[in-house]
């Protein structure tokens, strides 16, 4: 493969907006979720059927707040299901008396911790989703959502979920001299970024595993012209090799310093021409966050 190096620099964009999906409330002591989501999550659309969170719930001493463990709580990592309308608890979980503090996330798993939740994105994003298994770029779309104080008497419990990690997306435009469609065999890799991260499910912080390695993620093709990956939350203070387009046996990298930051959408906005020496990276400013 003939491969042609160019050293650029990138553009940064960001969305999002919000949805709520509120299940009716029934007065059996039962305590019931109206779960609301950032933007999307990964899907691009909204939950679907069959999505799990997980939930802890911790209550209080008096007027103090008791401190979220991986066990001894009110409820430890209890799933909850959403059936299409509403969002359900298996097993249900009943209202007590007092306050109490919901701590909740997706995609549901088995901590082995509470305060470094290991949490680590997919390196091929381009694994789709099957019967039993979460789209590999799903899988890595961490939400975090809490909610303090909590009574009976206050209804349904509201979680605002919140995207922890940062996403990337690379769309690429035809220049001027650029002959035919852009190829729909095309491969975009995020080099040099660490795809482990310890997570605090109390505060729902997020940093990169100070011990792993860094590595190199496949983004997922959405279109022939917009390519996507989920990255966890760093700063590449250096600058070395960050992103690679190949097509056509050449290799185009892109050089450059970047912070990818915690529920920020990064565009990197690449205009192709059929000099290589002509590619044309753009990057702009942050307008608002992926949340």
């Amino acid at each position: 493969m003939k491969k042609t190096y160019l050293l650029l620099s990138a553009a940064i964009l960001a969305f999002g907006c919000n949805k709520i999906e509120t299940p009716e409330a029934a007065d059996d002591g039962a305590m019931r979720f109206n779960v609301e989501y950032p933007a999307t999550k990964a899907t691009e659309t909204s939950f679907e059927t069959g999505d799990k969170i997980g939930v802890y719930i911790t209550a209080y001493d008096g007027n103090t707040p008791l401190p979220l463990q991986l066990g001894g709580n009110y409820k430890n990592n209890n799933p909850v299901t959403f059936d299409g309308t509403s969002w359900n608890a298996d097993p249900v979980i009943y209202w007590g008396e007092g306050k109490y503090d919901v701590y909740a996330y997706y995609p549901f798993m088995i901590p082995e911790s509470v305060d470094e939740l290991a949490f680590s994105v997919a390196l091929d994003q381009r694994v789709e989703e099957t019967s039993d298994a979460l789209s590999a770029y799903e899988a890595s779309d961490f939400l975090y959502a809490t909610k303090k104080g909590v009574t009976s008497e206050g209804g349904e419990v509201n979680l605002l979920f919140k995207h922890k990690m940062s996403k990337l997306t690379v769309n690429l435009v035809k220049g001027d001299d650029f002959e035919g469609d852009i190829p729909s065999e095309l491969t975009i890799y995020i080099h040099n970024t660490v795809t482990d991260c310890l997570i605090d499910l109390a505060t729902g912080d997020v940093i990169k595993d100070p011990y792993a390695p860094a590595k190199t993620v496949t983004a997922r093709k959405d279109s022939d012209s917009r390519y996507t990956a989920i990255i966890v939350p760093q700063m590449l203070t250096n600058k070395k090799p960050l992103l690679e387009i190949i097509f056509k046996d050449v290799s185009y990298m892109i050089e450059s310093k970047f912070q990818f930051k915690t529920g920020t959408h990064h565009v990197i906005n690449v205009t192709l021409n059929n000099n290589p020496d002509k590619v044309k990276i753009e990057i702009g400013g942050e307008i608002e966050g992926w949340n």
